[in-house]
């Protein structure tokens, strides 16, 4: 036997029965808790051009991609993210929607960059994207539906970091970086690596005063009280604008009473092409990696003719699983209610009890003999079942 056709490649995995089943019961949640918050879905294709995912804005590197070439045409990609695709559509199959537009999304992305992380190269995602505002109540509005949808679904234990990416543009401004230096230091801060930044300030050519500043970064986490002590360290206008952004969106979280499952990050420095404003990720206690990530990316709908502020997030399905198993969280798969037990072959008589009682919410399977020669009995007592009906006792009635 050919050894490779019973294993899987690297980074995907089978999603058997009972997690399929409580992975479907939580997009169920979700769908339902985007569509009342008046989010409409959209979906987008499995494969696009390369092109789209290479804009000055771009988050993901073409070596973390899929890509292939289709006979006679440019290079494709698979999916690696959504938010590329739905400003795609945002900006041209539904220009003439009126704003704000409201979209969620369900589906698989493609990565190869994740395996360094959870060992995952096929992601499952749930998202949504709130196109046209650039209120500090659009950023709170979908970081409360983070919350509320990690609620939703049964997390009882997790935490929203929120950081603000200008805040960090301002004091590498005030340094006057080059390009290549801030990014490392972003890295690092982002990294929270406090003895490499250390190291690596020692080569630049800045104040000690900046030097300081960078240095408390990856320290700078915790309540509103971050924030005065961020506003101590420098009168940069820029870095004064992102501490007075994020500061209204956490008064509005606060007012909306969602206090205790957010906190303020300013060493989170996301890709800062991407994003231009507040940023935020989702984390647990039994997990070591994000379970959800967004913010404000104001300049990526430009890419497509537009200009169009932004702000949403995705969820990481299968990390919120583990999460929820971690947490004991998960729902058990329903077992079957009844075996229905025929010696003769189904007929039209016996076909419509099994509707009938399917019909009124019971799990009905029909017994089929197999080659052990296993009773029906003993069938449903592996299995659990606590009813048998056979077609030929003249009991009608359903499960007790």
């Amino acid at each position: 036997m050919n050894k490779w056709i019973q294993q899987l490649p690297e980074g995907v995995q089978d999603t058997l029965i009972e997690q399929c089943y409580n992975r479907r019961k939580i997009e169920s949640k979700l769908r339902q808790m985007f569509h009342v918050s008046g989010y409409d879905e959209v979906d987008t294709p499995l494969f696009e051009y390369l092109d789209l995912f290479e804009g000055e804005t771009a988050s993901i590197g073409q070596e973390q991609m899929y890509k292939f070439f289709e006979p006679g045409s440019r290079i494709m990609v698979l999916k690696p993210d959504y938010t590329m695709p739905i400003a795609r559509i945002a900006a041209t199959k539904m220009k003439e929607y009126p704003f704000p537009k409201r979209l969620s999304y369900f589906g698989n992305v493609y990565r190869y960059g994740e395996q360094g992380q959870t060992g995952q190269r096929e992601i499952a995602q749930a998202g949504i994207e709130l196109l046209g505002s650039r209120e500090a109540e659009a950023d709170a509005e979908v970081i409360a539906l983070a919350v509320e949808s990690l609620l939703k679904i049964g997390l009882t234990e997790f935490q929203i970091d929120i950081g603000q990416v200008e805040f960090f543009k301002g004091l590498v401004e005030e340094a006057s970086l080059e390009e290549a230096d801030s990014e490392k230091l972003r890295l690092l801060i982002h990294q929270k690596n406090e003895l490499a930044l250390e190291q690596q300030m020692k080569d630049l050519d800045i104040s000690p005063e900046i030097k300081n500043n960078l240095l408390q970064l990856p320290m700078m986490f915790g309540n509103g009280e971050v924030l005065e002590s961020a506003k101590a360290l420098t009168h940069n206008e820029r870095c004064v604008r992102a501490l007075d952004n994020i500061n209204q969106v956490y008064q509005i979280l606060e007012n909306y009473g969602l206090s205790e499952y957010i906190a303020i990050d300013l060493g989170m420095v996301q890709s800062l092409n991407y994003y231009t404003g507040i940023i935020f990720q989702g984390m647990t206690r039994e997990m070591g990696y994000p379970i959800c990530g967004g913010g404000r990316y104001d300049t990526l709908i430009s890419e497509f003719g537009m200009e169009v502020p932004a702000t949403g997030f995705a969820l990481e399905v299968n990390r919120i699983l583990i999460a929820l198993e971690r947490q004991s969280g998960l729902e058990r798969l329903p077992g079957t209610d009844i075996l229905f037990v025929c010696k003769r072959q189904t007929n039209q008589e016996d076909y419509k009890k099994i509707q009938e009682i399917k019909s009124e919410g019971y799990r009905v399977e029909v017994y089929l003999p197999v080659d052990n020669d296993q009773t029906p009995e003993e069938y449903a007592n592996l299995k659990g079942i606590p009813k048998i009906i056979k077609c030929d006792d003249g009991n009608k009635e359903g499960p007790k």
